[in-house]
């Protein structure tokens, strides 16, 4: 059954839904990758095996999804995967839809 959000504050972060998910954010410890569920979930997004998004896709729901990719981050996306998840979820039906991905801004640009 998907949630509209996974809560990694309950309980020990191994009982997380996500806890699998963790070793995605390789430069963080397990428990601070699963303290920012919203970057975990859009770093499996991003470049995870086809096995663990559809895996994810069972925990969290496709309005969760959306609102990851509404607030994403600089960063956060490849184009592709930008792309192919706004289909994916259905918020877009045609190229010219999709928003542009979110680029780093500096002073002055």
């Amino acid at each position: 059954m998907a949630i509209n959000k996974v809560s990694v504050q309950e309980g020990s972060k191994e009982e997380s839904p996500l806890f699998v998910f963790a070793h995605y954010i390789w430069w963080k410890r397990s428990d601070d990758a699963l303290a920012d569920e919203r970057r975990l979930i859009a770093q499996v997004m991003n470049i995870a095996t086809w096995e663990d998004v559809r895996r994810m896709e069972k925990i969290v729901s496709q309005k969760y999804l959306a609102g990851i990719l509404k607030n994403a981050q600089p960063g956060w996306f490849s184009p592709r995967k930008w792309n192919f998840w706004h289909y994916r979820i259905g918020l877009v039906h045609w190229p010219v839809d999709i928003p542009p991905v979110p680029i780093r801004r500096f002073y002055g640009q």
